[in-house]
């Protein structure tokens, strides 16, 4: 029983996600006195169910369901004294939206600005969207263009446009719960790997098994990655497109002399002058909004990836 409240004390220890998920299980052995995975699976992950089973805190009962090993021995491991149903019923909820969250699930605004997004895209082959952006961003946007160089200009907005995108994955996306993702999956492989070496066909199907429910959080980490590109686009695009609508008109089309200089490349009559299959400014913008973006998260100190 002590093993079961020093297993219980080391996962809430790794985690406030598992500690929920422990305080849901006991809240719902209190009222049912069994629990099982259709009692729970809206208020915790899969992954978070294998854990409590795999380090014993949930123990099987004949195929009838599952109880809580020592559930005092738990109680006192997260800091609970009783069962207290106000408590518990509070933080089940609570504990759903924080999973929701952690798994990457998207809100009613992260929907609408998808749908958005798609529209912007459109632009991009339909000259009356583009046009309309763009001509409703140079109202604030066009006393710049005057004011500088036009490389100038997409320097500026390459440094807009990576910041934004730093600040954004840097608060939409949770690299400790990605991170939680990458390593149960390794320890599921490497159990996969030891059993299969000593030949153990029962522990192959169950950690198969394991692996099957463990897709779900797979599904999350995607959702967590793409969840920020939404919003990064919604403000992206529109910058972009508004290059592109300036580079169709003759002030910038045209010139006196050369518009720019470019290493290797030489000489630019106009912006829209091909290099390849792509335009220069579209190239120029890349180059600069890959640099400055890796600056910026450098600066920040953003991880955009799940430390190993």
């Amino acid at each position: 029983m002590a093993r079961t409240a020093k297993k219980a004390e080391s996962l809430a220890e790794e985690s406030q996600s598992m500690a929920d998920a422990m305080t849901t299980v006991l809240d719902v052995a209190d009222e049912n006195g069994t629990v099982q995975w259709s009692d729970v699976s809206d208020d915790i992950t899969s992954g978070e169910w294998g854990r409590l089973i795999e380090q014993g805190i949930l123990v099987d009962v004949d195929g009838e369901g599952f109880v809580v090993d020592d559930p005092e021995g738990v109680r006192e491991a997260l800091g609970q004294s009783e069962p207290d149903t106000t408590t518990t019923s509070s933080s089940s909820t609570s504990s759903s939206d924080a999973d929701d969250d952690d798994d990457g699930g998207w809100s009613r605004w992260d929907k609408m600005a998808a749908g958005v997004t798609v529209l912007l895209f459109l632009g991009y082959s339909q000259a009356s969207i583009r046009n309309t952006i763009g001509g409703v961003l140079d109202i604030g946007l066009g006393p710049l263009a005057d004011a500088l160089p036009f490389y100038v200009i997409i320097m500026v907005l390459a440094v807009f446009t990576g910041l934004n995108s730093t600040i954004l994955q840097g608060k939409l996306m949770n690299m400790e719960k990605m991170g939680e993702y990458q390593e149960r999956m390794q320890e599921i492989q490497e159990r996969r790997k030891a059993a299969k070496e000593r030949g153990d066909d029962e522990a192959l199907d169950e950690i198969q098994e394991e692996q099957m429910e463990a897709m779900g959080d797979q599904l999350g980490m995607f959702k967590q990655q793409f969840r920020p590109m939404v919003w990064i686009m919604l403000v992206n695009i529109p910058v972009f497109l508004w290059i592109y609508y300036m580079v169709q008109t003759s002030a910038m089309v045209a010139g006196a002399g050369p518009v720019m200089v470019l290493p290797l490349i030489g000489e630019l009559s106009t912006w829209n002058q091909r290099i390849g299959p792509m335009w220069a400014w579209i190239i120029w913008y890349f180059v600069c909004s890959m640099s400055f973006t890796q600056i910026v998260r450098k600066a920040l100190d953003v991880r955009t990836t799940p430390s190993s």
